[in-house]
């Protein structure tokens, strides 16, 4: 079934919780951005092997972290508001660790993860370095990672004790650390 939804309007979760039609879509700061269809081979080998990563790095260290790839619904509310019909910002990243439990619901996660994996693709470049980095600073989330998996390479960028994320760096040989575990770092051969 078709649902008729006007792309100016604002909306929230209440709003996005009715939607039971096909569509994959995010909402920011209450306005609906339609999602990509399936991604690409190389970008779904590149989300998996870092989530495996991600996950051999918690069970090594027996840690209480979670890791889930999209569809999953990452719920980011404002000024600590946590009713359905006052979050605006409703984002399904491709990778997130989540290591507060208290997050975590039947509904996704509530509240900004530890850290954020978007893999890049034409459709979404603009839109991850945007809107979505904005979206993830304003929230808290601690670290942001854009993977390039045609340029094998993965720009990191971290949440400075302002609020703001520093410049990012750019991994594309070696390792890459993975700042919300300590010493810890993924290869990036076992990435790419």
């Amino acid at each position: 079934m078709e649902i008729a939804l006007e792309l100016d309007k604002r909306y929230t979760f209440a709003d996005y919780l009715t939607w039971m039609d096909d569509k994959m879509r995010e909402l920011l700061n209450g306005f609906i951005k339609m999602m990509s269809p399936a991604p690409t081979a190389s970008h779904q080998k590149v989300n998996i092997r870092l989530a495996y990563e991600m996950i051999r790095i918690i069970k090594k260290h027996k840690g209480k972290c979670e890791v889930f790839h999209a569809p999953f619904d990452v719920r980011l509310p404002k000024n600590g508001e946590k009713d359905d019909d006052k979050i605006d910002t409703v984002v399904q990243p491709d990778l997130c660790v989540i290591c507060d439990p208290s997050k975590i619901d039947e509904r996704g996660c509530l509240g900004a993860p530890d850290l954020i994996v978007e893999v890049q693709s034409a459709a979404t470049a603009k839109y991850d370095l945007n809107d979505k980095f904005n979206i993830y600073e304003a929230a808290g989330v601690k670290e942001y990672w854009v993977v390039f998996p045609y340029e094998k390479s993965i720009v990191k960028f971290v949440l400075q004790a302002d609020g703001k994320y520093d410049k990012g760096t750019k991994f594309d040989t070696g390792t890459i650390p993975v700042g919300i575990f300590e010493d810890e770092s993924i290869d990036l051969k076992e990435v790419f």
